[in-house]
């Protein structure tokens, strides 16, 4: 029986067969957001009823994943865990004469549309099951066939306001009646799903645009369970940057790899809660600042560019914001001195992007760099050194040393700074060196330019 409804309750339903991706995030992003902006209840409901593809580990993965991100459910379900249900269910709709068994091998199916298309016709499953008496699926039976079973719609038009698109039409008369129930017993996600978000009381759910058409027939089986559909609101489906087919390269761009990328989850929660919105993207402080602005009605049903190079500009932004006491552990995980490791961070933090860029400036301010040095500075910057007081060096040291090579050099500008900081650091741009010198604990050896 349906739960009593909150006044808001969405789901998040993935397959546990893989590594969550950036399409799965926006589609659970999207419905966290309603629930959370409603005071209503999100749930995570797994999608596990393939038994032979479904894994542990990726169940594991998943949960890691929303974590990761702040994203957090008000209960957990598996589909796997509601077997007798979904056949209690079945028992329901063949009561009501909505459920048939069917024969046909797929190479027969297959030359059924081909005949179809041939004849200019729609390639619509034509219900020639409805017709098999006992006795021939008797035979069929024991020639080693195993039956499986179909919705029977309603041949009329299915009609919803959906959250996004606007208003849909389907005819369903240009549907198949949908396979709910394979013949090797595994129940299919069209009807796993319409059972389970009667049952749950679901009343929001949002999802890809792929999904329009099993939204029609889901609603008829909603109907038909004696539920009532929710409010379905279908997003654009993701393109690369180039408005390529995306779908391709969803494995590499999963919330792990992102995450093993350095990728903060704000930068990543920003960007999918606005992609494909008429509002801009931009760095957002906070889950609840999120949930307080996020519309759906803001999205379009246009297909959406995704480059995972946008999440970095993001997430330099987040980092580089970040107070001392949010990486005071990580810096002193590198090695870092305590007396030295504020400093450290007020020094490096303009010139990361990833938090995992800061072992690259400890190194450096730790072991020194390989000096870079032209081959007409050298004699310069043999000079300069030969000018550079012994440490410990203070905020002042760079001033005061750069006066003292100017005098006895001449050289002033670029033509002074640039090759002292190139000869400290290997680098041409980076930190103020006023600030970088008190943390360089090596002087440059000249031989090794």
């Amino acid at each position: 029986m349906p739960s009593t409804p909150a006044t808001v309750i969405t789901r998040f339903a993935p397959s546990p067969t893989g590594w969550i991706h950036v399409g799965n995030l926006r589609t659970a992003l999207m419905n966290y957001l309603i629930a959370r902006k409603a005071g209503g209840e999100f749930i995570l409901r797994l999608d596990d009823t393939d038994q032979e593809r479904s894994k542990q580990e990726y169940i594991d993965g998943l949960k890691a994943d929303l974590d990761w991100l702040g994203i957090r459910y008000d209960r957990i379900e598996q589909q796997s865990k509601r077997m007798a249900r979904y056949a209690e269910a079945a028992e329901q709709l063949k009561g009501a004469g909505r459920f048939y068994e069917c024969f046909e091998t797929p190479v027969e199916l297959d030359l059924k549309r081909k005949k179809q298309l041939n004849m200019g016709k729609p390639p619509v499953y034509d219900r020639a099951a409805l017709g098999l008496t006992e006795a021939q699926k008797a035979a069929y039976r024991a020639e080693g066939r195993q039956g499986y079973w179909r919705f029977k719609l309603d041949l009329e038009r299915i009609e919803w306001k959906d959250g996004i698109i606007g208003d849909i039409s389907i005819d369903a008369a240009s549907v198949s009646d949908p396979v709910l129930i394979k013949a090797d017993g595994q129940v299919l996600y069209t009807f796993a799903s319409s059972v389970d978000d009667v049952d749950m009381g679901v009343t929001h759910i949002v999802r890809g645009a792929d999904h329009v058409t099993n939204t029609a027939t889901q609603i008829q089986i909603m109907k038909a369970l004696g539920g009532t559909p929710p409010v379905f609101a279908h997003h654009s489906l993701l393109t690369g940057p180039q408005g390529e087919e995306l779908s391709k390269r969803l494995g590499v761009l999963s919330l792990r790899d992102l995450r093993a990328r350095g990728v903060e989850p704000m930068a990543l929660l920003s960007l999918m809660a606005r992609l494909g919105s008429s509002k801009p993207v931009e760095l957002v402080g906070s889950m609840e600042k999120l949930i307080e602005g996020f519309d759906v009605g803001s999205f379009g049903a246009a297909p959406t560019k995704f480059d995972a190079e946008d999440l970095f500009p993001l997430t330099r932004h987040h980092v580089q914001g970040l107070p001392f006491a949010a990486v005071k552990a990580r810096i002193a995980a590198l090695g870092v001195p305590e007396d030295q490791a504020e400093a450290f961070w007020a020094v490096a933090k303009g010139n990361i992007t990833v938090l995992a860029d800061l072992e690259g400036w400890w190194t450096l301010f730790r072991d020194g760099a390989e000096p870079v040095i032209d081959y007409a500075d050298r004699e310069f910057v043999a000079t300069a050194l030969a000018l550079l007081p012994a440490q410990p060096w203070t905020t002042a040291t760079w001033g005061e040393w750069t006066a003292a090579v100017k005098e006895a050099t001449g050289r002033k500008g670029k033509d002074l700074f640039r090759p002292l900081r190139r000869a400290l650091t290997g680098r041409d741009a980076g930190p103020e060196m006023a600030d970088v010198m008190p943390l360089l604990r090596k002087v440059p050896n000249v031989a090794a330019g």
